[in-house]
């Protein structure tokens, strides 16, 4: 499987584009107003503690208070995998002092998650300050191998301070001075941010460690020996990432290519359409089928159709053709708009139990390239399958969206025909209210047409019921929802 990087970087912005086969499977997008702040540390202070919540809020700084529930706060001295039983109020106090790490961005009205079981990661290796024990990636599945590295770093640990690490998944096959190495690294990387948490950065911030800029980052967490290019349009971030690569990605130091060319690198790939593509909420699959994607604050819901499609054979070979053709795209759709929390997939209802398992695993299958981590349920007898996918950042249309200031996100807009009727109610409770000669009727050009032609005749009765004459003017630059009606 042929995999490429693609990284486009102007003054305002970064974006990284990550294809498979030709095909564009993820786009991370980085502004240089507002930077993610997922893994960075802090030094905070409690603002205020929510007993009814057992959580807190701490003030970093930033543009809202952070924050942290009780499950996110490391006790020191806990048996390990026995799980805290104090509460907030026992832990924490209004202006105590706390460092603490951001595990999700903020989102819409709600301020960032924190935890104060802190992790720092390099390219083999996750160092948690807080913790004793170590881990292996799950993606590492020969148990000699994963025996190997646990006893490389237990037998390195004891020269450095005490803390747990998590052998990451590139770690597999690396040798012993590679892990040696990036325990070292790690190590001063902590020291200095103890050193900076105790003296203060001397310039007033309360930032302790900042998390890698999104290119650099996306190649230590992203890249693997799979991919076999990496092409950036910009000379110099070339340069730093060639010098990143060549002092801790090794291996990937020579598939970094520079792209001079005049016609924009996301272009050249169809970039641009895809990203254009994933703001729309229906997505067209090739057999003729397609999905409905609605984003919601709360969850996300994934209905399959068959649209088009016919099939060839009988419905329930048409049925389970269109959803086997559908866990590929939904599973493409989550990593290219970054969609997390709760997933609803509403398959078309199967018969045949064997059918449903084939789906299902395909759905699984599909979902093991994504770098997210994620579960998955059971189909249901309805043919829903409930799923969760982890989200630290915002999706890809809250980053490029907002919500549309004529409908307020929601969508849809009144009818004409509705409008005027609201202007009928309105205007007689204006005319019960007040002793008006006249009204004038303030409205947008579809609804002033409507009462002009269609409700003439209503408008007509209303003039005699109320016993007043009513007049009507075209605002261009009222939406359709908009009226407003004059007492003259």
């Amino acid at each position: 499987m042929s995999e490429e990087l693609l990284i486009n970087v102007t003054p305002q912005e970064t974006r990284v584009a990550y294809v498979e086969n030709g095909v564009l499977q993820e786009v991370h997008i980085e502004r240089a107003r507002k930077r993610g702040l997922v893994g960075n540390i802090y030094r905070g202070k409690v603002s205020r503690v929510l007993p009814g919540m057992q959580a807190a809020f701490i003030e970093m700084g930033l543009d809202r208070t952070a924050f942290l529930h009780v499950s996110d706060i490391a006790v020191r001295n806990d048996n390990e995998g026995e799980k805290n039983s104090q509460t907030i109020m026992e832990l924490l106090t209004e202006g105590q002092d706390v460092v603490v790490q951001v595990v999700k961005d903020p989102m819409g009205s709600k301020g960032a998650r924190l935890t104060t079981q802190l992790s720092i990661p390099s390219r083999y290796l996750v160092y948690m300050p807080g913790a004793e024990h170590v881990g292996v990636s799950q993606k590492i599945d020969e148990e000699a191998e994963r025996q190997r590295l646990k006893e490389i770093v237990a037998d390195y640990a004891p020269q450095f301070d005490s803390g747990g690490y998590i052998i990451r998944t590139v770690a597999e096959g690396v040798s012993d001075e590679a892990i040696y190495n990036d325990m070292c690294f790690l190590q001063k990387l902590w020291t200095s941010i103890q050193e900076r948490s105790a003296t203060g950065n001397g310039d007033n911030s309360n930032l302790l460690y900042e998390d890698l800029p999104l290119v650099m980052r996306t190649m230590r967490d992203l890249s693997g020996s799979d991919i076999e290019k990496i092409r950036i349009d910009s000379n110099e971030t070339y340069h730093k990432v060639k010098k990143f690569a060549a002092k801790f990605i090794c291996e990937l130091a020579d598939q970094v290519e520079y792209y001079p060319g005049e016609r924009p690198i996301f272009d050249l790939y169809g970039v641009e359409d895809e990203i254009r593509r994933a703001l729309e909420r229906k997505v067209q699959l090739k057999s003729g089928g397609y999905l409905i994607i609605d984003q919601t604050e709360a969850m996300t819901t994934i209905d399959v159709n068959t649209g088009a499609f016919v099939g060839h054979r009988n419905l329930e070979e048409t049925i389970f053709k269109t959803n086997l053709e559908a866990t590929q795209a939904i599973v493409r759709q989550l990593r290219l708009r970054n969609l997390g929390g709760i997933i609803i997939i509403d398959f078309i209802d199967m018969v045949d139990i064997e059918h449903r398992r084939q789906v299902l695993r395909a759905l699984e299958k599909s979902l093991e390239r994504d770098h997210a981590k994620n579960h998955i349920t059971e189909v249901s007898s309805l043919g829903l399958v409930e799923m969760t996918r982890k989200r630290t950042r915002e999706s890809l249309e809250h980053i490029l969206c907002e919500p549309c200031p004529i409908c307020n996100g929601r969508g849809t807009l009144l009818t004409a025909e509705t409008v005027c009727f609201e202007i009928f109610r309105e205007i007689l409770r204006e005319a019960r209210q007040f002793d008006a000669q006249q009204f004038l009727v303030l409205a947008a050009q579809p609804v002033v047409d409507m009462l002009l032609d269609e409700e003439s005749t209503s408008v007509a009765e209303l003039e005699e019921f109320i016993g007043k004459p009513i007049k009507f003017q075209v605002e261009s630059e009222y939406t359709q929802e908009q009226f407003d009606v004059v007492l003259m």
